[in-house]
């Protein structure tokens, strides 16, 4: 349990308490403006053809990704860092998907469908599912281009060459796999259009503990030597293990040891 000291700032009565609250409130109204237009302007981004025909591996079979969309006009995918062989998912990744559950009857009545996607295949992420009591639907881009071409995936050649395209930009290869989410539409003559993504720390806005912590004296209170939730974040059953986050995300055992920092939502 984290039992970090909280910064106890000046004691003053109700009435001076009142007049902070409000002029915080003010502030706090201009940020709601400013991410409302910021909202509008996303909403109004212009489209790309998706022109591929991706698939993926689905537990009930191959699936398309116009078939991801159930029916409904728009897509949200979650690419979830977790590559063949690891065994289990990234921890920041996992802290974002418990959040998704409880999402998804209101995302389905407002014609919107939510599938994670991981590179892994179908069989080595089901128990990890399982394990973590997910309930949304998660299907495997093993085999396809899907991850690279969105890249959050990087093939052995890419890392060798030491830089790869992440988050709009050019950077160092230090990480084959991280985490984002893409938005797309499907129009009613079946053609599927890539209208937005976020990665990184763009990503936060779907992190709903997060905003729990904000409204706390603490806040994220992340004051650990990375200053990220890999300081503290842990897959929701093993808060009592103890153990480090690696840099590719995933968890290590406490009695090895973890440099660096999960790439989920760090940059």
């Amino acid at each position: 349990m984290n039992m970090t000291t909280i910064h106890t700032p000046k004691i003053v009565s109700h009435e001076a308490w009142l007049a902070a609250r409000r002029a915080l409130l003010l502030k706090e109204k201009a940020l709601t403006k400013q991410r409302e237009a910021l909202t509008t302007e996303r909403s109004e981004m212009p489209w790309e053809r998706v022109e591929k025909e991706y698939a993926f591996d689905g537990p009930k079979g191959r699936v398309t990704l116009a078939e991801l969309f159930d029916g409904r006009s728009q897509l949200i995918i979650y690419h979830f860092m977790f590559g063949p062989g690891w065994g289990e998912g990234c921890v920041g990744c996992s802290f974002l998907c418990d959040g998704i559950d409880g999402a998804l009857p209101h995302l389905h009545a407002h014609d919107v469908s939510l599938v994670v996607v991981a590179r892994a295949p179908l069989a080595e992420f089901a128990p990890f599912k399982e394990r973590m009591g997910w309930k949304f639907p998660w299907v495997s881009a093993h085999g396809s281009d899907f991850n690279y071409d969105y890249h959050v995936s990087f093939t052995p050649e890419q890392m060798a060459s030491g830089r790869v395209i992440y988050n709009f930009a050019e950077g160092p290869a230090e990480i084959d796999e991280l985490s984002g989410s893409s938005t797309f539409v499907r129009n009613a003559e079946g053609e599927i259009f890539h209208t937005y993504s976020a990665y990184a720390r763009g990503d936060e806005q779907l992190l709903t503990a997060y905003h729990y912590l904000e409204m706390t004296p603490k806040g994220r209170n992340e004051p650990g030597p990375r200053g990220n939730l890999s300081d503290w974040v842990r897959h929701h059953d093993r808060y009592d293990a103890g153990g480090t986050v690696a840099p590719t995300g995933r968890y290590v055992p406490a009695e090895e040891s973890a440099p660096a920092a999960c790439g989920c939502g760090a940059a």
